[in-house]
């Protein structure tokens, strides 16, 4: 049986031989993915563009920056961070006690920049003040005293007393002057002229003076400061004092109860005059000379008012503040939203509750301040930014007016009624890059320096450095050159012939590994077609092939390459698409794009599902309560619902620019849409029409408006027809391609397969060309694909090794039972001949005794 089993030898011999080839190629599998991960970082046009930035403040900035960016040195002074702009109610017992009546009211919340300055209006002097000023210790603003004495006596006094203190109370006070400019009077043939204070008139003119002749800022004060003079006298018999002077831009009137002073100023005809120059025309108004401080807080937080006496000042103890000469611009790009309270939620927490389930861009909170009425909602708008103050206005169900108490409570406008309090007001970040002034709606402060992207965390200084990053790109060479030469190694090792030890590598002569080695360095030696850049081979940037077969990086050349063309070394490893018109950008490509120039021709260009009123819209345009419209945006066919969403107009009158912020933001403002990543723009054409249109570009671009309730959209739009958009459409090299939106992708078995352009505008025609080019890096990650992907060189290589490895073992088996059979028939001819040995030795037995019998008879 040993030498019938002595052919099972050869095949444990081939699966030795298998299986010593299968580790080799899960070595040289290994060896291919570590170089295919080298490759990952070259494979990117980003990695040879880049510039790095180095802060010298980090406590101030961090930076970085794109492959836009310009090398170059910074000095950033940051004055201000952004802030979200935050409100509070006044303050309630309960929390979760009923407010009002329980009847549907809407709550609207609009964003933009509010105008005006954020601060309190004292009322009038106190006339103990006037007469006799008002005494140390009786004012303190945010907690420092304001120095005052008996020479403040006067608006303007107080002012400046409150103004020495502002850098740290961060309080400035003003008085309302309206002799801050007073130019020479002039009266054409027709003209009249007169100034008024309170009842007693001060100055007058008659037609056809000259600027100069008559009433002048010099001949105002002489006539006031006559004491004797009936201007003095009349104003001494009314109560009424005067300080400063008129030429000084510091004149002030005052009455002695302390009460603001009118002044009328009647013009006809006329230039100069009170708050105009000489030569500017005068057409005459009402102005008020009030003896009281206006007080404007820098930060926009509010001021708290003490001391012995500020009621003499004109200013009432505790802490308040409100926008003053407000008004409010929407900021249409910011979504505007609503949410209804009912009997359902008309608690403080239960208005809190649905502002922040509506996901209205705004966050609300319950503060308690343990006081008797502890509990306030505080409002707080998720931006920041000066273009994130909130506008919160209320409507009623249908023709009801909103509930009273809920208006009282949460009614806010910069420019009119303010029942919520400013506690923080919206700021943008400020800050100087090389001197020059630059504001930022957030933190982040992007493309103040092209291509640099800063993130502010506090006021101060730093500097800043810009500068390429030619650091990153030499390491990632030399990895590339590491990794390959590995792989290299590996592919030697497993293919070559020791002579010392007189053994052969496990793949010495194997078609496969032979093929990879050529393929390799057949790809490594080429050149790279479609390139438009001065680099076209690896040798332009130092990387060259040894004797040995080994990579080598020269440093001295890589230098030099980086210095004279550091923008074309990314062509060399990436696939990169280059367009000459300047609105088509290169999206990205397949590994079935072949490298070429490409001529591009458009045919079409996209559009966007658009609606336009028939007419132009009016100057202004009322909305009514409860007005609601059925908006469907980018429907599909057959409609999907999540397309289509109610939108709440908020009620008013508008121009036509403001009516088309609150519907572009309104539509905005609806989650339905914000969650699908949809949005609309609306404008005012040259036409003087309302262009309401999808943000998306295509044929799947569309919009429709449709009544729900209130005001209906035909008495925007009138009869207007919906406009569905279109794709883009053209060639690429002369070859069709499928178009989508404004991305062109060049069409299946073209050359230009798979090359998606992207054409945001131009004319229709010849739009220059298209080049692509695929880098070393680009191909060599292919090829690396092709080896270890399903259906690769090696993986086919392995699996059929595997294969082989399982047939020898059948075979093996087979001739193993074959074994068990022959061993079997052995074993019953040697047990049958056994038998008949132990018979015939038997018969022997027998017989020798029977002849021994007859020898001993005979």
């Amino acid at each position: 049986m040993a030498a019938e089993a002595a052919p099972l030898q050869g095949y444990d011999r081939k699966t030795a031989s298998y299986q010593a080839k299968v580790s080799a190629y899960g070595q040289l599998s290994g060896a291919v993915g570590v170089f295919q991960s080298a490759l990952s970082s070259l494979n990117s046009a980003t990695a040879f563009k880049g510039l790095s930035t180095t802060v010298g403040n980090k406590d101030v900035l961090g930076a970085s920056a794109s492959s836009k960016a310009v090398a170059g040195n910074y000095r950033i002074n940051v004055s201000q961070l952004a802030q979200a702009q935050t409100l509070m109610t006044s303050g309630m017992a309960s929390k979760t006690s009923s407010i009002g009546l329980g009847g549907s009211t809407t709550l609207f919340f609009q964003f933009g920049s509010a105008s005006g300055s954020f601060g309190l209006q004292g009322t009038g002097l106190s006339s103990s003040m006037l007469t006799s000023g008002l005494s140390n210790g009786s004012l303190s603003i945010n907690g420092t005293a304001i120095a005052t004495s008996s020479s403040t006596n006067s608006a303007s006094a107080l002012a400046t007393a409150i103004n020495d203190k502002s850098g740290t109370t961060g309080v400035t006070a003003s008085v309302a002057n309206i002799f801050s400019t007073f130019g020479d009077v002039a009266t054409d043939a027709g003209g009249s002229y007169s100034l008024k204070v309170g009842n007693t008139v001060i100055a007058t003119q008659g037609a056809g003076v000259a600027a100069g002749a008559g009433v002048t800022a010099a001949s105002l004060d002489a006539d006031l400061a006559n004491s004797g003079g009936a201007t003095a006298t009349a104003l001494a018999a009314a109560g009424i004092t005067f300080t400063g002077s008129a030429a000084a831009g510091t004149l002030e009137f005052r009455s002695a109860s302390g009460a603001s002073v009118a002044i009328t100023e009647t013009a006809t005809g006329v230039t100069g005059g009170a708050k105009t120059a000489t030569g500017a025309a005068n057409a005459g108004a009402s102005y008020t000379s009030a003896s009281s401080v206006t007080l404007a807080a820098a930060n926009g937080n509010p001021i708290t008012i003490a001391g012995t006496n500020p009621a003499a000042a004109g200013l009432t103890a505790g802490t308040g503040g409100s926008v003053l000469g407000g008004g409010f611009t929407q900021d249409a790009s910011q979504p505007s939203g609503s949410v209804v309270i009912d009997s359902s939620n008309n608690t403080l927490q239960g208005v809190a509750d649905a502002i922040n389930k509506a996901s209205l861009g705004v966050t609300a909170t319950i503060v308690s301040d343990g006081s008797s009425n502890p509990y306030h909602l505080v409002l707080t708008s998720n931006k920041t930014g000066e273009n994130a103050s909130m506008k919160i206005s209320l409507s009623g169900d249908g023709s009801n007016p909103p509930d009273a108490a809920l208006q009282s409570l949460l009614g806010y406008d910069p420019g009119s009624s303010q029942s919520m309090q400013q506690t923080t007001a919206a700021q943008d970040t400020k800050l100087t890059v090389n001197g020059i002034a630059v504001s930022s709606h957030s933190n982040t402060v992007s493309e103040a320096i092209q291509g640099v992207s800063m993130t502010v965390n506090q006021v101060g200084s730093s500097t800043l450095n810009v500068a390429r990053d030619t650091g990153s790109v030499k390491t990632n060479l030399q990895a590339f050159v590491k990794a390959y030469n590995d792989l290299s190694g590996a592919l030697k090792k497993l293919t070559a012939y020791d002579p010392e030890t007189k053994k052969a590598g496990a793949l010495q002569g194997d078609p496969a590994a032979q093929s990879m080695i050529s393929q390799l360095r057949r790809m490594l030696g080429g050149q790279i077609t479609g390139l438009s850049g001065g680099l076209t081979n690896l040798g332009q940037v130092g990387i060259t092939f040894g004797k040995d077969g080994t990579l080598s990086l020269d440093d001295a050349k890589l230098n030099k390459a980086m210095d004279s063309n550091f923008g074309d070394i990314a062509g060399l490893f990436t696939a990169i698409g280059k367009a000459t018109d300047p609105n088509v950008n290169f999206v990205s490509s397949t590994a079935k794009t072949k490298p070429g120039t490409f001529d591009l021709n458009i045919t079409n260009l996209a559009s966007q599902g658009s609606l336009t009123s028939a007419a132009a819209v009016g100057g202004s345009t009322t909305i009514s309560a409860n007005t609601v419209w059925a908006v469907t945006l980018n429907d599909t066919t057959p409609s999907n619902a999540k397309n289509i969403a109610n939108v709440t107009i908020p009620a008013g009158t508008y121009t036509a620019d403001q009516l088309a912020k609150i519907v572009q933001s309104s539509i905005n403002g609806s989650s339905a849409f914000s969650s699908n990543g949809t949005s609309v723009a609306a404008s005012i054409d040259s036409n003087g029409k309302l262009v309401l249109s999808s943000s998306k570009y295509g044929s799947t671009s569309n919009i429709a408006l449709a009544d729900v309730s209130g005001s209906t959209v035909s008495s925007i739009f009138g009869g207007a027809t919906p406009v569905v958009g279109t794709d883009v459409a053209g060639t690429l090299g002369g070859k069709a391609v499928v178009g989508s939106g404004q991305t062109l992708t060049g069409a299946d078995g073209s050359d230009a397969e798979g090359l998606k352009i992207e054409v945001t505008g131009g004319a229709l025609g010849d739009r220059g060309t298209v080049g692509f080019s695929q880098g070393y890096a680009y191909q060599l990650n292919n090829l690396a694909t092709s080896f270890l992907g399903t259906g690769g060189l090696l993986t086919s290589v392995t699996e059929g090794l595997n294969n082989s490895i399982k047939d020898v073992a059948k075979q093996r088996d087979a001739f193993s039972a074959k074994l068990d059979d022959i061993e079997k028939r052995y074993r019953a001819q040697f047990n049958a001949l056994d038998v008949t040995l132990s018979k015939m030795q038997s018969t022997q037995a027998y017989l020798t005794q029977q002849l021994a019998a007859i020898s001993k008879n005979g």
